[in-house]
Protein backbone atom coordinates (compact mmCIF):
# COMPACT_ATOMS: atom_id res chain seq x y z
CA UNK A 1 0.00 0.00 0.00
CA UNK A 2 1.77 3.13 -1.24
CA UNK A 3 0.27 6.35 0.09
CA UNK A 4 0.82 9.71 -1.54
CA UNK A 5 -1.17 12.73 -0.39
CA UNK A 6 -0.01 16.28 -0.97
CA UNK A 7 -2.94 18.65 -1.68
CA UNK A 8 -2.14 22.02 -3.21
CA UNK A 9 -2.81 23.95 0.00
CA UNK A 10 -0.07 21.92 1.72
CA UNK A 11 2.55 22.91 -0.87
CA UNK A 12 1.54 26.54 -0.37
CA UNK A 13 1.67 26.15 3.42
CA UNK A 14 5.22 24.82 3.24
CA UNK A 15 6.33 27.99 1.46
CA UNK A 16 4.43 30.20 3.91
CA UNK A 17 5.93 28.45 6.94
CA UNK A 18 9.40 29.13 5.58
CA UNK A 19 8.55 32.81 5.03
CA UNK A 20 6.86 33.37 8.42
CA UNK A 21 9.48 31.68 10.60
CA UNK A 22 11.41 34.93 10.95
CA UNK A 23 8.35 36.48 12.66
CA UNK A 24 8.28 33.99 15.56
CA UNK A 25 10.48 33.27 18.56
CA UNK A 26 9.74 29.59 18.96
CA UNK A 27 7.97 26.68 17.27
CA UNK A 28 5.42 24.42 18.95
CA UNK A 29 5.62 21.10 17.11
CA UNK A 30 2.55 18.99 17.86
CA UNK A 31 2.83 15.23 17.31
CA UNK A 32 0.61 12.26 18.11
CA UNK A 33 1.90 10.56 21.28
CA UNK A 34 0.92 7.19 19.79
CA UNK A 35 3.44 7.67 16.98
CA UNK A 36 5.88 10.39 18.07
CA UNK A 37 8.28 9.87 15.16
CA UNK A 38 5.95 8.81 12.35
CA UNK A 39 3.75 11.87 12.98
CA UNK A 40 6.68 14.25 12.59
CA UNK A 41 7.22 15.73 9.14
CA UNK A 42 10.92 15.33 8.23
CA UNK A 43 10.53 18.33 5.92
CA UNK A 44 9.97 20.54 8.97
CA UNK A 45 13.50 19.98 10.31
CA UNK A 46 14.81 21.61 7.13
CA UNK A 47 12.36 24.50 7.48
CA UNK A 48 12.75 25.13 11.21
CA UNK A 49 16.52 24.56 11.34
CA UNK A 50 17.95 26.16 14.52
CA UNK A 51 14.74 27.92 15.63
CA UNK A 52 13.92 26.92 19.26
CA UNK A 53 11.08 24.43 19.55
CA UNK A 54 8.97 22.48 22.00
CA UNK A 55 7.74 19.04 20.95
CA UNK A 56 4.24 18.46 22.31
CA UNK A 57 3.15 14.84 22.62
CA UNK A 58 -0.60 15.29 22.20
CA UNK A 59 -3.29 12.63 22.75
CA UNK A 60 -1.10 11.29 25.55
CA UNK A 61 -4.25 9.83 27.15
CA UNK A 62 -4.39 7.33 24.25
CA UNK A 63 -0.69 6.37 24.29
CA UNK A 64 1.24 3.80 26.30
CA UNK A 65 2.56 5.74 29.36
CA UNK A 66 5.80 3.71 29.50
CA UNK A 67 6.56 4.52 25.87
CA UNK A 68 5.68 8.21 26.39
CA UNK A 69 8.38 8.47 29.05
CA UNK A 70 10.92 6.86 26.72
CA UNK A 71 10.05 9.31 23.95
CA UNK A 72 10.32 12.32 26.24
CA UNK A 73 13.82 11.22 27.19
CA UNK A 74 14.67 10.57 23.54
CA UNK A 75 13.69 14.07 22.37
CA UNK A 76 15.38 15.72 25.34
CA UNK A 77 18.57 13.84 24.43
CA UNK A 78 18.18 15.35 20.95
CA UNK A 79 18.19 18.82 22.52
CA UNK A 80 14.44 19.52 22.34
CA UNK A 81 12.08 20.36 25.17
CA UNK A 82 9.27 17.80 25.20
CA UNK A 83 5.92 17.88 27.03
CA UNK A 84 3.10 15.35 27.13
CA UNK A 85 -0.34 16.94 26.78
CA UNK A 86 -3.99 16.09 26.25
CA UNK A 87 -5.50 19.03 24.41
CA UNK A 88 -9.04 17.61 24.56
CA UNK A 89 -9.05 17.76 28.35
CA UNK A 90 -6.53 20.57 28.76
CA UNK A 91 -3.99 18.44 30.62
CA UNK A 92 -0.37 19.60 30.51
CA UNK A 93 -1.29 22.84 28.70
CA UNK A 94 -0.23 25.12 31.58
CA UNK A 95 3.37 23.97 31.26
CA UNK A 96 3.79 25.25 27.69
CA UNK A 97 4.24 28.99 28.31
CA UNK A 98 6.63 28.59 31.30
CA UNK A 99 8.71 26.14 29.25
CA UNK A 100 8.82 28.58 26.32
CA UNK A 101 9.87 31.40 28.68
CA UNK A 102 12.67 29.26 30.04
CA UNK A 103 13.96 28.41 26.57
CA UNK A 104 13.79 32.05 25.43
CA UNK A 105 15.06 33.62 28.67
CA UNK A 106 18.40 34.79 27.25
CA UNK A 107 16.80 36.27 24.13
CA UNK A 108 14.17 38.16 26.13
CA UNK A 109 16.83 39.46 28.53
CA UNK A 110 18.90 40.75 25.60
CA UNK A 111 15.88 42.60 24.24
CA UNK A 112 15.18 44.20 27.61
CA UNK A 113 18.84 45.24 27.89
CA UNK A 114 18.42 47.05 24.56
CA UNK A 115 15.43 48.94 25.94
CA UNK A 116 12.81 46.91 24.09
CA UNK A 117 9.56 46.76 26.05
CA UNK A 118 8.44 43.34 27.34
CA UNK A 119 6.18 41.65 24.79
CA UNK A 120 4.28 38.45 24.21
CA UNK A 121 6.19 35.41 23.01
CA UNK A 122 5.38 34.72 19.37
CA UNK A 123 5.06 31.04 18.56
CA UNK A 124 4.26 29.08 15.42
CA UNK A 125 2.17 25.91 15.79
CA UNK A 126 3.09 23.16 13.36
CA UNK A 127 1.88 19.60 12.95
CA UNK A 128 0.64 17.11 10.40
CA UNK A 129 -3.14 16.73 9.96
CA UNK A 130 -5.26 15.36 12.79
CA UNK A 131 -2.70 15.55 15.61
CA UNK A 132 -5.02 17.90 17.55
CA UNK A 133 -3.36 21.18 16.64
CA UNK A 134 -6.55 23.24 16.40
CA UNK A 135 -7.88 21.80 19.66
CA UNK A 136 -4.66 22.87 21.37
CA UNK A 137 -4.89 26.37 19.91
CA UNK A 138 -8.44 26.74 21.19
CA UNK A 139 -7.34 25.60 24.64
CA UNK A 140 -4.52 28.13 24.70
CA UNK A 141 -6.80 30.89 23.42
CA UNK A 142 -9.62 29.80 25.78
CA UNK A 143 -12.14 30.11 22.95
CA UNK A 144 -13.05 28.45 19.67
CA UNK A 145 -10.92 30.58 17.39
CA UNK A 146 -9.40 27.77 15.32
CA UNK A 147 -11.47 25.32 13.31
CA UNK A 148 -11.47 21.76 14.60
CA UNK A 149 -12.59 18.47 13.16
CA UNK A 150 -12.06 14.72 13.23
CA UNK A 151 -10.83 14.64 9.68
CA UNK A 152 -7.40 15.72 8.39
CA UNK A 153 -7.03 18.98 6.51
CA UNK A 154 -9.51 21.19 8.41
CA UNK A 155 -7.18 24.20 8.75
CA UNK A 156 -6.49 25.65 5.28
CA UNK A 157 -4.73 28.96 5.99
CA UNK A 158 -2.51 30.74 8.47
CA UNK A 159 -3.93 32.93 11.22
CA UNK A 160 -2.63 34.79 14.28
CA UNK A 161 -4.30 34.02 17.61
CA UNK A 162 -3.65 36.21 20.64
CA UNK A 163 -4.06 33.99 23.68
CA UNK A 164 -2.92 36.36 26.46
CA UNK A 165 -0.41 39.08 27.23
CA UNK A 166 2.23 36.35 27.33
CA UNK A 167 1.64 34.47 24.09
CA UNK A 168 0.69 35.06 20.45
CA UNK A 169 0.26 32.04 18.17
CA UNK A 170 0.59 31.64 14.43
CA UNK A 171 -1.54 28.73 13.31
CA UNK A 172 -0.59 26.79 10.16
CA UNK A 173 -2.33 24.08 8.15
CA UNK A 174 -1.28 20.49 8.77
CA UNK A 175 1.50 19.60 6.36
CA UNK A 176 2.23 16.09 5.15
CA UNK A 177 5.24 15.27 3.03
CA UNK A 178 4.78 14.39 -0.67
CA UNK A 179 5.48 10.65 -0.43
CA UNK A 180 6.00 8.15 2.37
CA UNK A 181 9.20 6.30 1.50
CA UNK A 182 8.52 3.87 4.34
CA UNK A 183 5.23 2.07 3.72
CA UNK A 184 4.86 1.26 7.42
CA UNK A 185 4.85 4.95 8.34
CA UNK A 186 1.96 5.45 5.94
CA UNK A 187 0.03 2.61 7.59
CA UNK A 188 0.66 3.98 11.09
CA UNK A 189 -0.55 7.43 10.09
CA UNK A 190 -3.60 5.97 8.36
CA UNK A 191 -4.45 3.77 11.34
CA UNK A 192 -4.59 6.79 13.67
CA UNK A 193 -6.61 8.89 11.21
CA UNK A 194 -3.96 11.30 9.88
CA UNK A 195 -4.77 10.35 6.28
CA UNK A 196 -8.21 10.42 4.68
CA UNK A 197 -9.85 6.99 4.73
CA UNK A 198 -10.83 7.31 1.08
CA UNK A 199 -7.15 6.95 0.12
CA UNK A 200 -6.66 3.45 1.51
CA UNK A 201 -8.23 0.05 2.15
CA UNK A 202 -9.69 -0.47 5.61
CA UNK A 203 -8.98 -4.21 5.61
CA UNK A 204 -5.26 -3.48 5.09
CA UNK A 205 -5.33 -1.15 8.10
CA UNK A 206 -7.27 -3.59 10.25
CA UNK A 207 -4.79 -6.39 9.52
CA UNK A 208 -1.84 -4.09 10.22
CA UNK A 209 -3.39 -3.05 13.55
CA UNK A 210 -4.18 -6.64 14.52
CA UNK A 211 -0.65 -7.81 13.74
CA UNK A 212 0.83 -5.01 15.83
CA UNK A 213 -1.41 -5.71 18.81
CA UNK A 214 -0.67 -9.43 18.56
CA UNK A 215 3.03 -8.63 18.94
CA UNK A 216 2.91 -5.80 21.48
CA UNK A 217 -0.47 -5.75 23.25
CA UNK A 218 -1.92 -9.28 23.05
CA UNK A 219 -3.67 -9.04 26.43
CA UNK A 220 -5.53 -5.87 25.44
CA UNK A 221 -6.60 -7.49 22.17
CA UNK A 222 -7.80 -10.63 23.97
CA UNK A 223 -9.75 -8.68 26.59
CA UNK A 224 -11.54 -6.46 24.10
CA UNK A 225 -12.68 -9.25 21.79
CA UNK A 226 -12.77 -12.15 24.27
CA UNK A 227 -10.07 -14.13 22.49
CA UNK A 228 -8.35 -17.22 23.88
CA UNK A 229 -4.62 -17.96 23.79
CA UNK A 230 -5.30 -20.33 20.89
CA UNK A 231 -7.17 -17.56 19.05
CA UNK A 232 -4.13 -15.30 19.34
CA UNK A 233 -2.03 -17.96 17.59
CA UNK A 234 -4.16 -17.58 14.46
CA UNK A 235 -3.15 -15.36 11.53
CA UNK A 236 -4.30 -11.73 11.52
CA UNK A 237 -6.76 -12.59 8.71
CA UNK A 238 -8.34 -15.41 10.72
CA UNK A 239 -8.50 -13.28 13.87
CA UNK A 240 -10.27 -10.51 11.95
CA UNK A 241 -12.79 -13.04 10.58
CA UNK A 242 -13.33 -14.39 14.08
CA UNK A 243 -13.89 -10.91 15.54
CA UNK A 244 -16.24 -10.08 12.66
CA UNK A 245 -18.40 -13.11 13.50
CA UNK A 246 -18.25 -12.43 17.25
CA UNK A 247 -19.65 -8.97 16.61
CA UNK A 248 -22.55 -10.44 14.64
CA UNK A 249 -21.41 -9.20 11.24
CA UNK A 250 -21.40 -12.75 9.83
CA UNK A 251 -18.92 -12.75 6.93
CA UNK A 252 -18.99 -8.96 6.36
CA UNK A 253 -15.19 -8.63 6.42
CA UNK A 254 -15.26 -4.96 5.37
CA UNK A 255 -17.66 -4.01 8.16
CA UNK A 256 -15.49 -5.84 10.69
CA UNK A 257 -12.42 -3.97 9.41
CA UNK A 258 -14.07 -0.57 9.74
CA UNK A 259 -15.24 -1.41 13.27
CA UNK A 260 -11.79 -2.57 14.37
CA UNK A 261 -9.98 0.48 12.99
CA UNK A 262 -12.48 2.84 14.61
CA UNK A 263 -12.16 1.12 17.99
CA UNK A 264 -8.37 1.35 17.76
CA UNK A 265 -8.61 5.07 17.03
CA UNK A 266 -11.05 5.63 19.89
CA UNK A 267 -8.83 3.84 22.40
CA UNK A 268 -11.32 1.02 22.98
CA UNK A 269 -8.45 -1.49 22.97
CA UNK A 270 -6.57 0.49 25.59
CA UNK A 271 -3.53 2.75 25.38
CA UNK A 272 -0.91 1.90 22.78
CA UNK A 273 2.10 3.33 20.96
CA UNK A 274 2.98 2.39 17.38
CA UNK A 275 6.51 3.86 17.38
CA UNK A 276 9.15 2.31 19.64
CA UNK A 277 12.22 4.29 20.70
CA UNK A 278 14.48 1.27 20.27
CA UNK A 279 13.64 1.19 16.55
CA UNK A 280 15.00 4.72 16.07
CA UNK A 281 18.38 4.54 17.76
CA UNK A 282 21.18 5.24 15.34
Amino acid sequence: MTIQWFPGHMAKARREVSEKLKLVDIVFEIVDARLPMSSRNPMLDQLIQQKPRIILLNKSDLADPIEISKWQQYFENQGHACLKINANEGKGIKKIVPTAKEILAEKLEREQAKGIKPRAIRAMCIGIPNVGKSTLLNRLAKKNMAKTGNMPGVTKGQQWLKTSKELELLDTPGILWPKFEDEEIGKKLALTGAIKDTLLHMDDLALFGLSYFKDHYPQQLAERYKLTEDDLELSAVDILLLITKKRGFQDDYERGSIMLVQELRDGRLGRYTLDRVEDYHE
